[in-house]
């Protein structure tokens, strides 16, 4: 059973993502499952830290993004709500050089009216873990 409420293609998700943070990083969303969300992130200098590895802080961005655009997708269009991330921690498993690529899954541990609880893990190319994230999302009233 999906937990979407709204009906959004690939090409729509990556669409809205352009001339943002998400576009600038190269972050692009690949698959959407019933209970998850999916998106790759090529590692090139853009989000490398001078020991030329994956920037920590990158790393959230993606998984804030996960959270974030798969909270959208879980409300409906008309509930004049919309989600804004509250509290993120990550844990840095392993690093990645530059020219690899990262792989971000986003699943729901809690979907409720006021609040979303949202895991995120970022894999390499080799499925190996590379960071473990959690994100709280707020649905405000939109303004």
């Amino acid at each position: 059973m999906s937990i979407w409420r709204r009906t959004a293609s690939l090409a729509q998700l990556n669409q809205l993502s352009e001339n943002t943070v998400v576009s600038y990083l190269g972050i692009e969303f690949i698959e959407i499952g019933e209970d998850y969300l999916k998106a790759r992130m090529p590692v090139t200098a853009n989000q490398v830290q001078p020991a030329r590895i994956l920037h920590g802080g990158v790393s959230v961005v993606l998984a804030e993004t996960l959270g974030s655009v798969a909270s959208v997708l879980c409300i409906d269009e008309d509930s004049g709500k919309q989600p804004v991330g509250l509290e993120i921690n990550a844990s840095h498993l392993r690093s990645v050089p530059e020219g690899g690529e990262v792989v971000g899954i986003c699943r729901p541990v809690r979907i409720g009216r006021q609040v979303h609880f949202w895991e995120i893990e970022l894999q390499d190319a080799k499925e190996r873990p590379i960071c473990r994230s959690r994100l709280t999302v707020m649905l405000r009233d939109a303004k």
